[in-house]
């Protein structure tokens, strides 16, 4: 087992997301990869505007999410719908000030089938392990 999904991308035949104790989908990693159908848009806009209706009307957008400002978009060839976001957005009168585009990751593959990143997970275990040290040199005086 591991947390290092990078490794396990490279090392594994095929790998199994856990959640909870509960396997949740297992596969190769490309065939976990492709799954997610598309490859991934990151995108933020100048200022603080809803524009995921607009970004979601735009061929080839399969979902939008927005999380602290930042859209993460799921799109179909993203080489041609990246170009066709910033237009829509752009007639739109709004400017893009960062956009980044990338095949999906194994770290993409938990959060699809999780709902939670990887990373999320690894800082409550932090923050639950500091909480027990505090408690018992709390105890200890």
């Amino acid at each position: 087992t591991t947390h290092y999904l990078e490794e396990a991308d490279a090392l594994c035949d095929r790998i199994a997301i856990i959640d909870h104790g509960r396997i949740i989908v297992t596969g190769s990693p490309s065939e976990l990869k492709d799954s997610l159908g598309g490859d991934i848009i990151t995108l933020s806009i100048k200022g603080n505007a809803d524009v995921t209706d607009i970004i979601q009307n735009v061929e080839n957008v399969k979902e939008v999410r927005k999380e602290n400002g930042v859209y993460r978009i799921k799109a179909i060839n993203g080489e041609v719908t990246a170009p066709l976001i910033i237009e829509a957005l752009r007639r739109k009168g709004y400017t893009v000030t960062r956009l980044s585009l990338t095949e999906p990751t194994l770290n993409d593959v938990y959060l699809e089938y999780t709902g939670k990143a990887l990373r999320d997970i690894e800082e409550s275990r932090s923050e639950i392990m500091a909480q027990r040290i505090h408690l018992r040199r709390a105890r200890k005086t």
